[in-house]
């Protein structure tokens, strides 16, 4: 499938941000190339994993975001019960032995993440609390075939002030991963309660306590963001990326990308509406996709 070369100019020249989402680590649709079944939950399923183990009472159990926010507060609930429950349901695929029994295996990396780790984005954002694309990046080399060593950075609700600085044009061999929405080694930063939600917002509102440094900040109004993983249609999503650009017009920043097989017509209208639109939609699905963007940046498809 051809690829917009705007997209490839802009990710082998190192300045286009990786925007990653679950759904990159979704399995793979049948007849895809690659194969890939030991996928963590969806938010869904997440939720109502979440929603049986806490007893949750009411009928919205795909609410994730409610059903969390009952799994620390409700009776016997706690912080650390509902990410220690979080990290038990996303690091392990279970399956039914031949036996009958049920069989856990560690959950690995999508061929997906691994195709994007090798290509050279400087900033990769991801609202992912799982350590799967971090595995990936340790994998892979750069071009000219270097161990990458990332340079993390993770959401910190407690934090005073501004967070720890980062080199505002980063190389390909030190990346920066930013992790939004936190990490499951370090329950406080995870946001996943309605709560947490309205605390992230708030902080994104004060630039002395923003979540996201300041010189990714600067790139991200300036570089292109190539959302994979996403639907533009999530809101929450939505409201973090006028937040970040509030204060500009469509005129002042590059245009930016979403892949998505099936976007929403009211989003799209949103975003393209005026005469310069914001993001432009690749309607493909991302196993078609992100392989086919591996194959233009490098020169060579991604081996089976």
């Amino acid at each position: 499938m051809p690829i917009p070369q705007e997209i490839v100019q802009n990710v082998t020249s190192g300045k286009c941000i990786l925007f990653l989402g679950a759904m990159a680590s979704a399995a793979a649709p049948q007849g895809a190339r690659f194969q890939y079944v030991k996928t963590p939950p969806g938010g869904g399923e997440l939720s109502r994993r979440l929603a049986l183990k806490c007893v949750y009472p009411d009928q919205d159990v795909t609410n994730l975001q409610r059903v969390s926010l009952y799994f620390e507060f409700g009776p016997k609930g706690s912080r650390n019960a509902l990410v220690q429950a979080i990290r038990e349901e996303t690091t392990k695929f279970k399956e039914v032995g031949v036996s009958g029994g049920v069989v856990e295996s560690n959950i690995e990396p999508s061929p997906a993440l691994h195709m994007l780790a090798a290509l050279p984005f400087p900033i990769v954002i991801t609202t992912n609390y799982d350590h799967l694309f971090d595995t990936a990046l340790y994998m892979a080399k750069t071009t000219d075939g270097r161990s990458k060593h990332p340079i993390l950075r993770v959401y910190d609700p407690d934090r005073v002030g501004p967070p720890e600085e980062v080199p505002l044009d980063p190389c390909e061999h030190e990346p920066i991963l930013l992790k939004l929405h936190g990490d499951l080694h370090n329950p406080g930063s995870i946001v996943v309660t309605e709560e947490d939600y309205l605390v992230f917002i708030q902080k994104m509102s004060n630039p002395h306590h923003h979540p996201i440094p300041r010189n990714i900040q600067a790139r991200m109004n300036s570089w292109p963001i190539l959302f994979i993983g996403y639907s533009l249609k999530d809101y929450n999503l939505r409201l973090l990326f006028r937040t970040l650009r509030w204060h500009l017009t469509a005129a002042d920043f590059p245009l930016s990308f979403s892949v998505d097989p099936f976007p929403d017509d009211l989003i799209v209208s949103i975003f393209q509406r005026g005469g310069k639109p914001m993001v432009s939609f690749v309607e493909e699905n991302l196993w078609d996709f992100v392989p086919a963007l591996y194959q233009a940046c490098k020169g060579v498809e991604y081996p089976s």
